[in-house]
């Protein structure tokens, strides 16, 4: 027979009120856990600053660092000039994004606005006033991460920096971009798929 000990059944009192006092509050402990991840869910989600397109697009260009040996042949001492605006606007019209001048195009960040998307913008503004059938989206991809490297912007690009593409620079990016061969432009292709506007 088995010998009754106050210790054995203070330990199992404790546990069957433990586990009743479970049972009775399961709703609440459910209720607390739900608001709990919805918290953290909501917190998570405000601190996400970067938007994912811009950083693909980034990234597509700075992966590109790497594909060709021509950029490193650029002459980096002519090219463009990087001033940065005093007064900082929170915001810049569009009027103000673009400016072209006798021997460079000069263009303004806005927000969202980093090194490669300026580039693209001198590089679509020279297309346009100097229509080239030849050029591929790849190509334009090529050219603008060109460009992006050869300004070399140090302190990174703010809401109403300006960045100047002088049309030379713009010139030599497209010579260099037509002396790619097939396997680099198969390379780019992977790029040139994540951007639209090209």
């Amino acid at each position: 027979m088995e010998e009754y000990t106050p210790e054995t059944e203070t330990q199992e009192e404790k546990s069957e009120q433990l586990k009743r006092w479970f049972q009775d509050n399961l709703r609440i402990i459910i209720s607390v856990a739900i608001v709990i991840i919805i918290a953290g869910g909501i917190y998570s989600y405000s601190k996400r600053t970067d938007s994912p397109i811009v950083a693909d697009q980034e990234q597509a260009t700075e992966e590109n660092d790497t594909t060709t040996d021509e950029e490193k042949v650029a002459d980096k001492t002519e090219e463009a000039k990087v001033t940065e605006n005093k007064d900082t606007k929170p915001a810049v019209s569009p009027a103000q994004t673009s400016k072209e001048t006798e021997v460079s195009f000069v263009e303004t960040a806005g927000k969202g606005d980093g090194l490669t998307v300026l580039a693209r913008r001198a590089t679509a503004n020279y297309l346009e006033k100097n229509q080239d059938s030849t050029l591929t989206k790849e190509h334009k991809i090529y050219i603008e991460d060109y460009l992006r490297k050869a300004v070399g912007q140090k302190g990174g690009v703010r809401v109403g920096t300006n960045v100047e593409f002088s049309k030379d620079l713009i010139q030599k990016a497209i010579a260099a971009s037509k002396t790619l061969n097939e396997n680099q432009l198969k390379n780019l292709q992977k790029y040139s798929a994540r951007v639209s506007s090209l």
